[in-house]
């Protein structure tokens, strides 16, 4: 994936922060965990393909190609390459295809979700939904770790270019060894520098704290809205037939 797959976005989202944990969560469930086998594959293919839509209207146009472009070839081993081979190749071809495409729409999900939210409208959000700040405080530190980390191995990487450290001429070892270790450093500093970022703006006192950040629900939330509503009801439709 590209360098800025995980840094978060100043365009302001479609999708109310409210609606995009909702998306997560019918992902999860719809496309991820395979709910309702083969009675709502349509449904299934929908939701598998609004997270390419989402990733357009937020101009993350490199990650959204390189998604399809991967979703492509799981299709066509799926349904041109997998019928025809037999004993462990098929084995190894079936636990790909089904790992990588009822993972990867749920993975893109949360790409955008990260990418388009602000933590301050992910606050904003929790509290509009009267969430306890013990679960709010450690999501608004997450939503920050991921493109933090983003940089930090960036920094590394470039660092390891400088001084000709990469794969291959018998450096591969410290390239490893480089790369890892400087990582585990640092993603251990940043949870904790990250922590106090949000014990200092105040995040853990128990009185109420204002937000400027204004978040509300469009044409699109109604649109997704009604879009869950019409798959519960036929799936439920489609249990008690």
């Amino acid at each position: 994936m590209s360098d800025d797959i995980w840094m978060p976005s100043k365009k302001k989202s479609l999708l109310d922060p409210r609606t995009k944990l909702l998306l997560i969560f019918v992902e999860a469930v719809l496309v991820l965990a395979s709910m309702g086998g083969e009675h709502l594959f349509w449904f299934r293919t929908v939701f598998a393909v609004i997270p390419f839509w989402l990733l357009v209207t937020a101009k993350r146009y490199k990650t959204c190609t390189i998604g399809m472009v991967a979703l492509g070839i799981i299709y066509v081993l799926e349904y041109a390459v997998f019928p025809y081979v037999r004993g462990l190749l098929a084995s190894i071809l079936l636990i790909v295809i089904m790992i990588v495409g009822r993972f990867f729409p749920a993975y893109l999900t949360g790409v955008y979700v990260i990418n388009t939210t602000t933590v301050s409208e992910f606050k904003a959000a929790m509290d509009k939904l009267h969430m306890p700040d013990s679960l709010t405080i450690p999501m608004c530190v997450m939503f920050r770790f991921f493109p933090t980390i983003r940089e930090e191995n960036d920094s590394i990487r470039a660092a390891m270019k400088m001084r000709g450290i990469r794969f291959g001429g018998g450096k591969a070892g410290k390239m490893l060894e480089y790369r890892i270790v400087p990582m585990i450093t640092c993603t251990a500093k940043i949870g904790e520098e990250l922590s106090a970022s949000a014990l200092t703006r105040g995040l853990g006192k128990q009185k109420k704290r204002t937000n400027i950040c204004h978040i509300g629900f469009g044409w699109a939330d109604w649109t997704f809205f009604l879009l869950v509503i019409a798959v519960a009801v036929y799936w439920i439709l489609g249990v008690f037939a």
